[in-house]
């Protein structure tokens, strides 16, 4: 899954709904964050839904692995089915501080990434990915960037990422500008 900022007041996508979970009203909730386990602490989540509209969790509860919720005055299975698959944000203003070397991956998006070593713009990140193995930003050239190609460039510090610089919204990478 790429992750993507919405531009729209900072919203960070974080759940989707899932199918629905016995006949009260429940439903599988599909948790984003990282770690999943992250989900039961955000009750003020928003549904897509051509406005963004609060809505009203009720709880999120987590059984094995998987994590299941309820939102307020819905009490049974055909409502809450008209939910199915329907996203669900937070506000970036919501999310805890970091220290001064954390950074969300949201506030990461949009930022210029340098090749440390000829001082060279490679271009702006776009998303993030992960393939498996790491997570990769997703660096698409710009006008200033010395060529134009795409990259995707392993999110490891101090190997390939080399330094954040979140006021000045600049990356520096140790990356061979030919990869």
């Amino acid at each position: 899954m790429i992750l993507q900022k919405m531009k729209k007041n900072k919203l960070i996508l974080i759940a989707s709904i899932g199918k629905p979970r016995g006949l009260k009203g429940e439903f599988f909730l599909n948790s984003y964050s990282s770690p999943p386990d992250n989900i039961l602490n955000y009750f003020n989540l928003l549904k897509n839904h051509d406005v963004f509209e609060d809505l009203n969790i009720e709880y999120v509860k987590k059984i094995n692995l998987r994590f299941y919720s309820k939102i307020t005055n819905i009490n049974n299975i055909d409502e809450i089915a008209k939910y199915t698959n329907t996203k669900l944000y937070i506000n970036s203003k919501d999310l805890p501080r970091l220290s001064q070397n954390e950074t969300y991956w949201h506030d990461l998006i949009g930022m210029i990434v340098i090749d440390k070593n000829f001082d060279e713009i490679l271009g702006v990140v776009e998303g993030l990915n992960n393939f498996g193995a790491d997570d990769c930003i997703i660096v698409k050239p710009t006008e200033a960037s010395i060529d134009k190609k795409n990259r995707l460039i392993p999110f490891i510090k101090e190997k390939f990422i080399q330094s954040i610089d979140k006021k000045k919204r600049v990356i520096k990478v140790n990356w061979q500008k030919d990869f």
